[in-house]
């Protein structure tokens, strides 16, 4: 029988034509599609501009309204516009309110440490933005030296349990940074002497306990050996006196600065390795992969300061000191993230690898032919894939730069205590907040104040236990 030439179809043939016509244009589609959706992406520090900035103005109801109302729109982030949201009750006098909100994201916090399969999943198909957000070690670690200092200011039961939780959750973290091959990237994190010294000032106002007192400021001049007061606190709990006959003393804690945020950075180094070990396996292998010629994409955290070096306290219209950092929140944020960096830019290493692992094994299943034009379609579309990829800049916005102290030793009975911002050479730049104060025989009062900028942000809480 004479066949006629072209009479039967080429099935493998017309399964590459088919292609050939549908790829381009799906192809097109999914480029638009992705350029639209990573030029329509903003960072959260973005989008948190409006709640920040009616913070450091001092709008405290503008920024609880724009927090609420972003609290129902970013549901990954829901915990730190919790974390905002403790802030701005505690800048408004309600330490109860803001200490619930940082016990709720704190136990959040502590469930999410169970990574999620699915959620892992999906951000290696994306990127980290995906992911609920669990917190940096540096914001666990804040978030209980926060509780220990909202307690304090309405009720203090609790505050130095909140420091122990502290101290046992930096140990935590340390223990679990040990990879396979027994290396500690964290071992060398910084330590936060907000906890112990916040345990010593209670110890030592208990008017027995100044052993623990002792062993808790001993920690505090290890962990923070620029804190010059750590030293005289250790001296005075060494020889067991809280306060001479007829004194009391008060403590000014102050959140000094705007605190750290993250921004994108690109690693140049990680992307040149991507595209070689890229241009490797297209040699060696039967696909092409797409070219990685899109940066890979990491958050860093930045520091932001603030004019505020110190808060100048008088009592009775008499300068009697000026605060000193016992926590650098800025530093201790960079140096953890110092030390797991190379962590970082693995886990964008290995989703771009993800990526055109699953590019290269595409076109194998479907039989592209290397160098064809539906090879490229599929390699366009690739490079579009990486390029919505957005590092994750997600942080706690309204932490300080810095927490500060100051301790006064004053006569038992009623005082005024001015609060004044001072720039770093200890000139004030600002008129100051009086708040009158009771101080008793032999007890502490604490007072806490929020100085993002040279200005006072909410109202100077008291407590008086």
């Amino acid at each position: 029988m004479q066949m006629t030439v072209g009479s039967h179809s080429n099935p493998k043939r017309e399964r590459g034509h088919k292609i050939f016509r549908y790829a381009p244009s799906l192809t097109l589609r999914v480029c638009v599609i992705c350029f639209l959706a990573a030029a329509g992406c903003s960072t959260y520090a973005e989008r948190t501009l409006k709640l920040h900035n009616a913070y450091y103005d001092n709008q405290l109801d503008l920024a609880k309204s724009t927090a609420d109302s972003q609290l129902k729109r970013e549901w990954t982030s829901a915990d730190l516009i919790r974390l905002d949201q403790a802030m701005i009750d505690l800048a408004a006098g309600d330490s109860k309110a803001a200490e619930q909100k940082l016990r709720v994201v704190r136990d959040h916090f502590d469930e999410l440490e169970g990574v999620s399969l699915v959620e892992t999943t999906a951000s290696y198909l994306s990127d980290d933005n995906r992911r609920s957000y669990c917190g940096e070690d540096y914001e666990k670690i804040l978030i209980r030296g926060m509780l220990a200092l909202a307690n304090l200011m309405h009720d203090g039961g609790d505050a130095e349990a909140y420091s122990l939780q502290l101290i046992e959750k930096q140990d935590q973290i340390i223990a679990a940074g040990v990879d396979k091959k027994g290396n500690n990237p964290k071992a060398d994190y910084p330590k936060m002497a907000l906890a112990p010294y916040m345990r010593g000032i209670l110890r030592e106002a208990t008017h027995l306990d100044y052993d623990d007192a002792e062993r808790s400021y001993t920690s505090v001049v290890s962990w923070q050996p620029g804190f010059r007061p750590g030293r005289f606190d250790l001296d005075r709990a060494t020889h067991g006196q809280h306060s001479s006959p007829g004194n009391g003393v008060l403590y000014v804690f102050a959140l000094t600065g705007r605190g750290p945020y993250k921004e994108e950075a690109t690693e140049v180094a990680s992307t040149v390795s991507l595209f070689i070990a890229g241009e490797l396996v297209s040699a060696l292998g039967h696909q092409t992969l797409p070219p990685n010629i899109a940066p890979v994409k990491v958050p860093r955290v930045v520091a932001r300061g603030g004019r505020t070096g110190a808060i100048g306290v008088d009592v009775g219209g008499r300068p009697v000191g000026a605060t000193e950092t016992i926590t650098d929140v800025t530093q201790l944020a960079i140096a953890q993230q110092e030390a797991i960096y190379p962590t970082i830019i693995a886990r964008a290493v290995a989703r771009r690898v993800l990526k055109d692992g699953i590019l290269y094994g595409g076109k194998e299943a479907i039989g592209i032919q290397k160098g064809s034009l539906p090879g490229l379609a599929i390699d366009l579309a690739g490079l579009a894939w990486q390029a919505t990829e957005n590092a994750d800049t997600r942080a706690w916005g309204l932490l300080p730069d810095k927490i500060q102290v100051l301790r006064v030793e004053l006569p038992a009975g009623d005082h005024d205590v001015t609060l004044k911002a001072l720039n770093a050479g200890g000139t004030a730049v600002s008129r100051g907040s009086t708040q009158h104060i009771r101080i008793g025989d032999g007890r502490n009062t604490y007072l806490l104040a929020s100085f993002p900028d040279s200005q006072l942000v909410g109202k100077v809480l008291v407590s008086q236990p």
